[in-house]
């Protein structure tokens, strides 16, 4: 067995599995699709009886079975019909919504380090279209292919009543058309389904990245060149599904061949036992319209198969996030939290690098104490990995080397959810939902009060710019924000996490891009939001430091220096050097 057709049937298997709370839901479609198709048989075949009759039969009382049986065959059809239909289609949306849960809860230990590895376009098509592809999954792939299975058997039994060599003969045809035809077209476009969802991915990423960076394309002259790239892919994917289209037409051609083949040949087999009386000459047209009426439940069998390609494309590229391992998890026996409600932070000997750096460490032997409710800040140049410290903080990612303590125990003892619990955070890029300023701050604390939210507001001074705007606490911020200033969305970051109400506070540049007096203004409300919590600030802008316990100055992952404000002033060092690069000022002597 090849690795492909083996990664194959594992898939298959693992999304046969998100069927298991369905079974009994699945079994009742299942005999209602099997009862339309019957029902359509008998129809149809009765119909011809009917007719056939009518003309050999002087009296039409002695059709009034016949009759009967029609009209019934066609309130069961139409029942039938109606109850598999909606009970279909009510097991795919609840599929749908246990398989998006069941990603999304996977996704969500992954984030934010091993999602870093995926494009945004890519991670929406497999979230969105590759998850809506395995609605065919049942639909056109497992529900078909049972109901066949069950009309074949139905079909053999019929025609066994009249001659077994009728029934051989059509559950002949009836397994070609079934098995042949759909293997052929699967052979044809062995590939191309799973081809057409990375060109699907490609493009979904090209246009995400296209419309979130649309403003520099049009200022470096590039959108045109943008467009054409577009164009391209889209060729390309227009070229793969013609030749999906010509390899289902070619089936749908030689599905009717095979029909008409099936009918000839049960009236060639059916005529000489007529004709010897074996059977009754009416029967004849019965015969063939029960043959024609058993392909209904047939001819999906194909499109079931070319639509397995799809969805076992779909399941692997799935399958693929699902089965990446998180860069941490919870301990087996996760401790308690700290009783109190002032917490020491400590790091001793952390080491740390991130995969894609190999072995050059973006830290390295960093040890230092954030006793409870005092003020560390953590400056130096760009890319010295003052942000990484915060990242371990939170548990993102986990030290190769050295632990992290939370009042003397590795936070790696606690379960991720319940220390992050102990954590508000504020950083440059505070990510603010498109929802209403109201909906924004209630991700902190889903059960605030109206008042509560008015005075996180007034700590972070909002709360003027709130009540001036016409639907207040119910404005609506639009995408990341963007209907606020950066000053407005960075103290609505800050009233967030005043809302929370944390021990520990994680300060992430949050001046950077303000200009002085958005800059001053912000710094006030900081101020607030440190009071009596154990604060870690990243910052390269050296102000409000005089209010630090204790400045630690990292460059190239180490620390080089630490101390007060004025201690590292009155230092030659790098401190030293900042501050006076920032405030323009000449070397003091």
């Amino acid at each position: 067995m090849t690795r492909k057709r083996s990664v194959a049937l594992r898939t298959a298997w693992r999304l046969l599995a998100f069927l298991r709370p369905f079974i009994p839901q699945i079994v009742v479609t299942v005999l209602l699709g099997g009862i339309m198709i019957v029902a359509n048989m008998l129809l149809l075949s009765m119909a011809s009886y009917l007719i056939a009759g009518a003309a050999i039969v002087t009296m039409i009382v002695l059709l009034s079975i016949p009759i009967t049986i029609v009209r019934l065959m066609g309130l069961v059809r139409a029942s039938a019909r109606y109850g598999e239909r909606l009970l279909s289609h009510n097991v795919t949306f609840r599929l749908l919504a246990h398989i998006r849960v069941a990603v999304y809860r996977r996704l969500a230990p992954l984030a934010p380090a091993r999602l870093l590895q995926l494009r945004s376009g890519d991670l929406l098509a497999r979230l969105v279209s590759d998850v809506d592809e395995l609605q065919n999954l049942y639909l056109r792939v497992v529900a078909p292919v049972l109901v066949a299975v069950l009309v074949t058997i139905v079909t053999y039994w019929l025609f066994a009543v009249f001659d077994p060599a009728l029934a051989l003969i059509a559950v002949a045809f009836l397994v070609i058309s079934g098995l042949a035809l759909p293997l052929l077209a699967l052979r044809l476009t062995r590939g191309l389904g799973r081809e057409q969802l990375a060109l699907r991915g490609r493009v979904n990423v090209h246009i995400v990245e296209s419309l979130q960076g649309m403003s520099d394309l049009l200022a470096y002259g590039q959108a045109t060149r943008r467009r054409e790239e577009l164009a391209a892919w889209e060729k390309r994917l227009d070229r793969l599904q013609r030749r999906l289209a010509v390899a289902g037409g070619l089936q749908e051609g030689l599905q009717e061949l095979l029909t008409g083949l099936a009918v000839w040949s049960i009236l060639v087999l059916a005529i000489p036992l007529a004709v010897s009386a074996q059977i009754n000459r009416v029967y004849l047209g019965f015969l063939a319209m029960l043959m024609l009426a058993a392909f209904e439940a047939i001819t999906p069998l194909a499109q079931a198969f070319g639509q397995l390609g799809h969805s076992l494309a779909a399941g692997e590229r799935l399958f693929r996030i699902i089965d990446m391992p998180p860069t941490v998890s919870d301990p087996p026996q996760p401790r308690a939290l700290p009783a109190s409600s002032s917490l020491e932070l400590a790091f001793e000997g952390v080491q740390f690098r991130y995969e894609e750096q190999g072995q050059q460490r973006t830290l390295t032997d960093i040890s230092f104490r954030v006793p409870a409710g005092a003020r560390v800040a953590i400056v130096g140049p760009s890319g010295a990995g003052k942000s990484t410290l915060l990242r371990l903080v939170l548990r993102f990612w986990d030290p190769q080397a050295g632990r992290i303590l939370l009042d003397g125990q590795d936070l790696r003892s606690f379960a991720l959810a319940d220390l992050r619990r102990l954590m508000g955070v504020v950083t440059q890029d505070t990510y603010l939902f498109n929802d209403t300023i109201r909906g924004n701050l209630l991700l902190a604390a889903p059960s605030a009060t109206e008042e509560q939210l008015w005075r996180a507001l007034a700590l972070a001074q909002l709360d003027d710019f709130v009540r001036q705007l016409p639907a207040g606490l119910d404005t609506w911020v639009g995408e990341q924000g963007l209907k606020l200033s950066g000053g407005e969305r960075q103290r609505l970051a800050i009233a967030r996490a005043l809302l929370k109400d944390a021990p520990i506070l994680l300060l992430d540049e949050v001046t950077a891009h303000l200009d002085r007096l958005t800059e001053q203004a912000l710094l006030e409300a900081l101020n607030t939001l440190m009071e009596g919590r154990t604060t870690l600030l990243v910052t390269h802008r050296l102000l409000n430091m005089e209010r630090m316990d204790e400045i630690l100055v990292l460059d190239e992952g180490r620390i080089v220096e630490r101390g007060r404000h004025e201690q590292l002033l009155a230092r030659d060092g790098l401190y030293r050097r900042l501050w006076e690069v920032q405030n323009a000022l000449l070397p003091l002597a």
